[in-house]
């Protein structure tokens, strides 16, 4: 089912004559308004330690509950995409982010609340002030640092990281 079909009610007015306009967009046949039903931004932290191993998490909560991920997350309002990272790793991980740089990005969904969430998941390079401790937090139920050449994409728990992994590990561990 496409995720505009439970938006029953105009945003704007209330009115429950809030129609299909296309196949990304909903529009109020009483005041005009038109909602367009866009990607919801989130990032991705691939952290690397002095032995070039890579910190992973496992999952505390759904979906995909046990399986490994990365740190990161959705990004707030009026926070730049670098700001977002480096907060949610702070969240997940107690680690700093002192830099943080773009690589790629996947699209992906993300099941919230029984509501599929679109995200746009950008994935960053990070560097952190002192990877001597990492606390799992949060949403996060371990973390621990893993040798590049042990990563297997397919245990992590959600497609767009999973593709990620791989293209990192592909492309990035040279």
């Amino acid at each position: 089912m496409h995720p505009l079909h439970l938006f029953k009610y105009c945003p704007k007015c209330g009115s429950s004559h809030f129609e299909e306009h296309n196949f990304k967009s909903k529009k109020c046949a009483d005041c005009g308004f038109v909602y367009y039903f866009n990607s919801s931004a989130a990032t991705v932290a691939f952290i690397l330690n002095s032995k070039n191993e890579l910190l992973v998490c496992r999952r505390a909560k759904d979906p995909a509950k046990g399986t490994l991920d990365l740190s990161g997350g959705f990004i707030d309002m009026y926070e730049t995409a670098e700001e977002g990272v480096a907060r949610e790793v702070k969240e997940e991980t107690g680690l700093e982010v002192i830099k943080a740089d773009y690589l790629f990005s996947y699209p992906n969904t993300y099941l919230y609340s029984g509501f599929l969430v679109h995200t746009m998941d950008m994935f960053f390079l990070c560097r952190v002030k002192d990877d001597a401790v990492v606390e799992a937090m949060d949403d996060v139920a371990d973390s621990f640092w893993m040798p590049l050449d042990e990563i297997r994409p397919e245990k992590f728990g959600l497609d767009s990281v999973r593709k990620g992994v791989e293209r990192f590990i592909n492309e990035y561990n040279k």
